[in-house]
């Protein structure tokens, strides 16, 4: 389904512009057309974790020990820092209850003179926990994750 949503390819017609970060090595090119269209992309095999990983390799999508999930998370917080508004990570102080701590807080004011704080959430439509929800309708997931945050 996400792949038929309006603006699902544009990333197909993104310039290569390194200076905007929109450049992708080779071998990122080669697993996101892979995985677009559902091609081998690894022989199966099994993982520290237990899992096996099948010939599309997916399981790297959604394993919770995957350097992958970490390598996202810490790109589009960079990202979003990237922004050249001054700001502190992982601010102390700001823990809720629950032991979540947001990513980034801004140190000027945002909006009516409060900071504004951000957590990054990456999730996968792949992962078992979501694929029910996933195929419900485009953006069910992101849904869904909001409300457990």
């Amino acid at each position: 389904m996400a792949s038929v949503v309006p603006h699902s390819r544009d990333w197909l017609k993104a310039l290569p512009t390194a200076n905007c970060s929109l450049r992708l090595d080779d071998e990122a090119v080669r697993v996101a057309v892979g995985m677009r269209l559902g091609l081998a992309l690894c022989a199966p095999h099994s993982r520290p974790c237990g899992d096996q990983v099948d010939a599309q390799g997916l399981h790297a999508m959604v394993c919770k020990k995957a350097p992958g999930r970490i390598a996202r998370h810490q790109v589009l917080n960079n990202y979003l820092s990237s922004a050249s508004i001054p700001g502190t990570e992982k601010p102390s102080g700001l823990v809720r209850q629950d032991g979540k701590q947001p990513d980034r807080l801004t140190l000027i004011p945002w909006q009516d003179g409060k900071s504004l704080a951000w957590d990054v959430t990456v999730v996968s439509t792949l992962a078992h926990s979501y694929v029910d929800r996933a195929a419900t309708g485009v953006r069910m997931v992101a849904k869904l994750a909001a409300e457990r945050s």
